[in-house]
Formats: structure tokens, C-alpha cells, sequence
């Protein structure tokens, strides 16, 4: 796939997600010194969705190894990365998934408590900034966008690893529901409906470690054996 990879638009896709990914943590600016205006990250589902974006990141940069090092050494390394990486993310999107449903049970126990209740939800969360949030959002959906039609164009056969495009279908509907959640509920009730929609992402978060964490099993027993052959 190398020897007829486009490498341009590989590494014009290759930034174009890791400006997706600056912007859900809320560094997007810092990265893309052009940008007209900030791009906030309110809430809880925008950050979240770098839980599955970085798996996708992490993929494509496997992808872009070949380029930097040797195949022998990509073969030996590429199992024991994959497991690191999944462990980690599956750490992180546990500990996040909690955070979110404690999160939605103390808005849920503030909202039904009335009237005390509801006018503390109201003051702390009854204000989501919906606005900035779909800017942002949209401009993260471009960038997706980009990466897939970049990807694309460096080199057709992206379509065949299936892997990578169920990833990339996951992220990309994770944030399409992400706006619907934001747009759809009541402005008072869309910091209820943004936990939820993080709630899901992490969870897709977990299953997508999961997966890449069995993955790599096959990759790591196949490199031990290689070893032991030298050795």
C-alpha cells in the first residue's frame, strides 16, 4: 500500500484529524494559529469524543510507521503499542464514563428535587451554551470530513481495512448525535442531554479498546514467536 500511498494528502489527512482532536480537548486554536475565533468545549461530550478520535489518530499513525521505520521493526512493535494504547484509553474512558454518570445523577437528583432542587440545577446547569457548542462541533465534523476525503485520496484501498472504517463511522455518527443532543432538548435540559451523549461516547470508547486490545493479542504472539526463531 506504500509504494502507491499519495503521501501528501496522507499527511494532509493525518493533521486535519489531529486538529479534530486539539479542538475536542479545547486546544484547537493553540494549534491552528489561523483560527478566525475560539472554539470552546463546553460541557462534557465534545472532550469525550477524543476518547474515540484518539483511537482513530492512533490507527492512522500505525498506518504512517512504515514510513519511518523499517517493516521488521513495525511488525515487532505494532502488537505491544496497540495493547499499551488500548489499555490506557480503556482506563481512561472507565474513569470518564463514571465521572459522566455521577455527573447525570446529581443534575437528574437536582432537577426532580423541587423547588430547592431545580433552581440550584437551574443556576448551575440550566444555561448550556449551545451556540459555540454547535461552532465547535461543526468545525470538528469538517475536519472528520476532511481526514476522510484526504485518506481517500491518498489511497483507495483505506476502504478495504474495515477496522479503520467502523472507527471512523462510530466517531463520525457519535458526533452527529452529539449535535442532535444539543439541539434537540429544551435549553434548559441540553446539560442533561450532553452528559448523556457523553455517557455513549465513552462507552463506545470502551468497546473500541476492547476491540483493539484482542486485536493486538494475535500481533504480540506472532512477534514472540519471531523472536524466539532469531534467538
Amino acid at each position: 500500500m506504500l509504494d502507491t500511498l499519495r503521501k501528501p494528502f496522507f499527511v494532509a489527512a493525518l493533521l486535519a484529524l489531529l486538529l479534530a482532536v486539539l479542538i475536542e480537548l479545547g486546544s484547537g486554536p493553540a494549534f491552528a494559529a489561523a483560527a478566525p475565533a475560539d472554539l470552546p468545549a463546553p460541557g462534557f461530550g465534545i472532550r469525550y469524543l477524543a476518547l474515540l478520535d484518539g483511537l482513530v489518530l492512533f490507527t492512522v499513525c500505525l498506518f504512517a510507521a512504515p514510513m519511518l521505520l523499517s517493516a521488521r521493526v513495525v511488525g515487532r512493535i505494532q502488537g505491544v503499542a496497540s495493547a499499551i494504547v488500548a489499555v490506557l484509553m480503556l482506563i481512561a474512558a472507565i474513569i470518564l464514563l463514571v465521572v459522566a454518570v455521577q455527573a447525570l445523577l446529581l443534575m437528574v437528583a437536582l432537577f426532580m428535587a423541587v423547588p430547592f432542587g431545580t433552581a440550584i440545577y437551574a443556576a448551575s446547569f440550566g444555561s448550556f451554551p449551545t451556540v459555540p457548542a454547535a461552532a465547535t462541533l461543526s468545525a470538528i465534523m469538517l475536519c472528520k470530513l476532511l481526514f476522510c476525503g484526504l485518506l481517500i485520496a491518498a489511497q483507495q484501498r483505506f476502504l478495504e481495512n474495515r477496522g479503520l472504517v467502523l472507527i471512523v463511522l462510530t466517531s463520525l455518527l457519535a458526533t452527529a448525535l452529539l449535535g442532535l443532543l444539543h439541539g434537540l432538548p429544551p435549553s434548559f435540559l441540553v446539560s442533561i442531554s450532553d452528559v448523556v451523549g457523553a455517557i455513549i461516547v465513552a462507552i463506545l470508547a470502551v468497546i473500541w479498546a476492547l476491540a483493539y486490545l484482542i486485536g493486538a493479542i494475535p500481533a504480540i504472539v506472532k512477534a514472540l514467536r519471531v523472536d524466539r526463531a532469531l534467538g
